[in-house]
């Protein structure tokens, strides 16, 4: 069930907050909501889901572009575990969820127990920035869920073995359909944020990575990834050699996190920061 609640500035963001143990904030990817994890909760270990829609994104408020970033959206994480009393939380972040932890590490660390990074690294790819700009803020041409399914499989290069009903529910989870067509779940003013950052000056983000020192870590890469490449991933496992890890085949960005490597690697993870958790100090 979505809830919701107020940040300091008086927006409005939802969330759900959902079973029992360890908390596991989960924070989607740049234009996706609370339903960017649905694949993986039947497979995830028992534990305490958390979901948040960012601002802008789903049923959270629209509040403009020059809000639509990652730190802000790191600040209204953690209002959102002030709001439920959460002193420390693990972290699965899908591609800007996975920026946000980073973030969340470098300014506050002592709020995190893991981070597991799904297709997300210090480096990111241009050829994926690329392909991002080519559609964010605009909504699809086709005009029906079903239209949309038809036409994904040509749309996503590097996925392949993907039944033709996972396109049906990815076409539902993520744009809505009216009598105009289909819309996207999210504020349009996000795409003048991402081209802001696009086009603003490169920020190093390997002291943010190395910021995580300490925490445990995963990683989740998709094989044919166009955003995550082979030789970020291995600098990232040469720096933390303990860091879990699967490259999942058949999959680009994002894997679904429901495919068995996923699967693998985050019951790895829950079950590595439960043992850090309980570590005496």
């Amino acid at each position: 069930m979505t809830s919701y609640f107020k940040i300091p500035d008086g927006t409005t963001l939802a969330y759900q907050d959902e079973g029992e143990g360890l908390p596991l904030l989960c924070l989607a990817g740049l234009t996706r909501t609370i339903h960017d994890f649905d694949y993986m909760l039947p497979h995830l270990l028992p534990c305490r889901v958390i979901r948040m829609d960012y601002r802008g994104r789903g049923k959270s408020g629209w509040t403009g572009a020059e809000t639509y970033t990652v730190p802000q959206e790191a600040k209204d994480a953690l209002d959102l575990l002030d709001h439920l009393g959460i002193a420390k939380a693990a972290v699965l972040g899908t591609s800007r969820g996975g920026l946000i932890g980073m973030g969340l590490a470098m300014g506050a660390k002592e709020r995190l127990l893991g981070l597991c990074f799904n297709d997300i690294g210090p480096e990111i790819h241009k050829p994926g920035l690329e392909r991002i700009m080519d559609y964010v803020g605009r909504n699809p041409r086709a005009r029906t869920h079903a239209e949309l399914a038809a036409a994904l499989p040509r749309n996503m290069p590097g996925f392949f073995n993907v039944p033709e009903s996972r396109w049906q529910q990815e076409a539902r989870l993520h744009y809505t359909e009216t009598d105009a067509g289909l819309r996207i779940t999210y504020d349009p003013a996000l795409r003048d944020s991402f081209l802001a950052a696009f086009k603003g000056p490169a920020v190093d983000l390997w002291p943010f990575f190395d910021a995580c020192a300490g925490l445990p870590l995963a990683l989740i890469r998709g094989a044919n990834s166009d955003l995550l490449s082979a030789d970020c991933a291995a600098e990232m496992r040469r720096r933390r050699p303990d860091m879990l890890f699967a490259d999942v085949p058949d999959r680009a960005h994002v894997p679904y996190l429901d495919e068995p490597e996923a699967v693998a690697v985050l019951t790895a993870f829950i079950n590595s920061v439960k043992t850090s958790a309980i570590a005496p100090a």
